[in-house]
Parts: structure tokens; sequence; C-alpha cells
């Protein structure tokens, strides 16, 4: 008696478009994000009210700075600090993912993990948006003075400089463990803030040691539209943004590498 033999089946997987990068799985995180309260509040409350604290002393909205006023610098400045609250919070919410294990979940998946970083920082990049978008809305409120052009370039460079700090945000969340990372976020990007020159300009050799820092690159870049930032000075933010950007998403994707390891 002759019997049949069964069919071969492939055990191959077929690599997945785009390694695994989805917009189901976007809308997913997006919808995630959202439902945290406390990181929408922080990121699209806080900056605003840093710039009507800090932005509206004294004769601000008279003192010219470049092509605006003082008032519109500092509104600038508050946006990427927003920015960058938003972007680093929102990168930094895989620590809790880690802590749940749905990072191994993932693992199973064929979810490359520069896809799963880059669907990380789209939702980091996306809640960025709203924050920059609420300092500014506040600013011009309030009496900040830029020209139409800086306007719109302050506002896109602000935005998109700071995926740097989406990248920073993975990276830490893998970093240390859930319990740590939150709590030592603010501080960290508010020295980061300080040291490289966000908050007010630095002269010296300060100015010097500050270009070491990521936020130095991403305030240059921003306040470039004022006129006052020479051809030097932007080729070496331009060169600072790359390198740390480079560095945090390579960090980031070594750590989610060992992370996940089975």
């Amino acid at each position: 008696m002759t019997t049949l033999a069964a069919p071969a089946v492939s055990t191959t997987h077929r690599p997945t478009p785009f390694g695994g990068f989805s917009a189901g799985f976007l809308r997913l995180e997006l919808r995630r994000m959202l439902r945290n309260r406390r990181t929408m509040i922080f990121t699209l409350l806080i900056p605003p009210l840093f710039f009507v604290i800090f932005g509206l002393q004294s004769n601000y909205r008279t003192q010219a700075f470049g092509s605006g006023n003082v008032t519109g610098y500092i509104m600038v400045s508050m946006a990427v600090y927003g920015a960058m609250l938003a972007t680093t919070s929102g990168g930094a919410m895989v620590a809790i993912e880690r802590a749940t294990g749905w990072s191994r979940q993932l693992r199973l998946t064929p979810l490359h993990p520069v896809a799963y970083i880059a669907t990380k920082v789209a939702v980091a990049m996306a809640l960025e948006l709203v924050s920059v978008a609420a300092v500014f809305v506040v600013g011009g409120l309030f009496g900040a003075h830029l020209t139409p052009v800086a306007w719109v370039s302050c506002f896109l460079i602000a935005w998109l400089t700071s995926l740097v700090f989406a990248a920073f945000g993975l990276f830490v969340g893998y970093l240390l463990p859930s319990e740590n990372v939150m709590q030592l976020l603010g501080p960290v990007l508010a020295a980061l803030s300080f040291a490289g020159g966000l908050f007010m300009p630095l002269h010296g050799w300060f100015e010097t040691v500050s270009r070491v820092f990521p936020t130095n690159g991403v305030a240059t870049l921003s306040r470039m539209p004022f006129g006052d930032t020479g051809s030097g000075e932007i080729a070496i933010a331009v060169l600072n943004v790359v390198v740390w950007a480079a560095v945090f998403v390579g960090g980031s994707t070594v750590l989610f590498r060992r992370d996940t390891a089975r």
C-alpha cells in the first residue's frame, strides 16, 4: 500500500516590512500615552507656566533680542524645555514596560529593535508637538515678538531637534529601573538645560564647555532664527545634535537587545 507523504511545511519566517513598524502599533502606543494623565499634565502645563513666570518680568516685552524681543527668546527656550520633558518622558516609559515584561513579549514578535525604537520616538515626538504648540500659543498671547519666518522656523526647529531627547529617554529607560527613572529625569534635564545654555546665554570658558552637552546643540539651533548665531556655531550645534542622537539611538538598541535576550 502506497502512503502519501505529508506536504512539507516551511518553518522559515518571512521578514516583515520595515522591521515590523506599523500604523497599528503606532496607534496603540499613542493611545497608551494619552491615558497617562500625569505625563500629559506635566508636559503640557509646566512649560507654559514657566514661560509666564519668567518671560513676563520687567520690560522683557520691550527689550530687543536679535530680530525679536526677550519675551520671544524665553518663549523659545521654554518651548525647547517642554519638548525635552515631553520626549524624554515619552521615551522613558519603556522602564515601566520592562518592569511588566511587555518588552520581552515584543521581542517574541518579528518587531525589529530599530522599528520599536522608531515607534517610541514617533510617539514622543507627537507629545512634544503639542507641548511646543502650547508654549507658542501662550507666548503669542502674552507679547512674544518674532518675525513671521522666525515664528515658523523656531517652532519647527524646537520640535525636530528635540528628537535627540526622545532617544535619550529610551536610553535612560533601559539603563535604570522603573522605580528610579522618572524621579531622576526632572533634575537631570534641569541640570542639562542650565549647563547647555538653554535658559540664558553663556560666556567665557563656560560657553566653550557647554557645547559638549546635548542641550546646547538644540538650544543654539532653536534660537538661530533670531539672527544672532554665527555659521561656526551652527555647524558645531548640528554636529552636537547628530552625534548625541546617534549615541542615544545606538545605546538604546544595544540595551533593548540585552534586556530582551532570552
